[in-house]
């Protein structure tokens, strides 16, 4: 079957979508305890995660993630829940989809579906054809909840991309997917920003968009975000970027993102060619209404290069990928995005 598209159809409306902030940072904000898994907040504090969905919605986002990055077996197993996949997921959806549908204005639900935390054959023991059963069974419980898109993200590892890709195709969800290039300006598992579109040529459908989100800081997304869309200039191009950059206070994370440095992000963003600009580890309600006036204000300028990057929101953390070669990428399991 083919899946209706509700990004084309709000892009041609709006040109630039704004998708959501912060799932972890939030939620550990309202009350989340460290370990626990909060998928299972889409039952047991349902309300929560409502706050967390009407937050977004209220800051301006067009585009709200469902709770669910964790919802595969392999990732609910380690709470004891992977006989919950497909309740948890429809829950998560559900939630989300009650928050949009009274939003007064069209807010896109997209399924967040994360990494399985496992690696596959011949590097792990997880084959292809289990990846894609796996992430089948979630985005079943996403669809039938009201999730309108499978937002496949924080990838390390291309055959994982294509395995949720093609479950979404199965399940009859059209899909966006995007990497996180967090070392050495690829991904983990040595993807490079450029080759992000390949990764699913082949599959009978493609995606709607592909990106980057997560990774490092927002200077070094950006860098990412000139690669995917000098490869491939008309293409949907997603950037979700972490809130500055993480550092360490005592035992917690805190970002170093102010309102108005995520506002230069997102004018940067769209002047380096995307289409979905959101916010990822750290990126609060008040980043995001920022960000939204940021992008309704702006209008599309020089093309930047990574030198106007470093010069308006800061220094890359890490080399470009473009700089040289960076390795083949540490082989290693992806946690949490935050």
């Amino acid at each position: 079957m083919t899946a209706t598209n509700p990004i084309d159809a709000l892009l041609a409306e709006k040109g630039v979508l704004l998708a959501d902030g912060a799932t972890g940072t939030n939620l550990f904000a309202m009350g989340l305890p460290a370990g626990e898994a909060p998928e299972l907040l889409n039952e047991t504090a349902p309300e929560t995660i409502a706050s967390l969905h009407q937050n977004f919605v209220d800051a301006g986002a067009d585009i709200i993630l469902t709770n669910s990055f964790g919802g595969t077996r392999h990732r609910l197993k380690l709470h004891h829940a992977q006989d919950r996949v497909h309740e948890l997921n429809k829950r998560a959806a559900e939630i989300a989809r009650s928050v949009a549908d009274k939003a007064g204005r069209e807010v896109i639900v997209a399924g967040s579906v994360g990494p399985t935390g496992e690696l596959l054959v011949p590097l792990g023991a997880l084959t292809y054809d289990d990846a894609v059963n796996a992430f089948a069974e979630q985005i079943e419980g996403l669809k039938a909840g009201g999730a309108e898109v499978a937002w496949i993200e924080t990838m390390s590892a291309p055959d994982e991309i294509r395995a949720a890709a093609e479950a979404a195709i199965r399940v009859g969800l059209p899909y966006t997917y995007t990497g996180s290039f967090d070392t050495a300006g690829r991904t983990m598992m040595g993807l490079l920003p450029k080759d992000i579109h390949a990764v699913a040529d082949g599959l009978s459908q493609a995606p709607l968009g592909v990106g980057a989100n997560c990774g490092v800081g927002a200077s070094d997304i950006l860098a990412s975000l000139l690669d995917m869309t000098e490869a491939k200039p008309g293409a949907t191009v997603i950037v979700k970027g972490n809130c500055g950059i993480p550092e360490f206070r005592g035992s917690e994370i805190h970002y170093s993102g102010t309102p108005e440095l995520m506002s230069d992000y997102v004018r940067l963003a769209v002047d380096a060619g995307a289409k979905i600009v959101g916010g990822c580890c750290g990126t609060s309600f008040a980043h995001l209404a920022a960000m939204r006036k940021a992008l309704d204000a702006h209008t599309k300028s020089t093309r930047p290069t990574v030198e106007t990057i470093v010069e308006r929101i800061g220094p890359m953390r890490n080399k470009t990928a473009s700089s040289g070669d960076a390795g083949e990428g540490r082989r290693e399991r992806r946690r949490s995005r935050v």
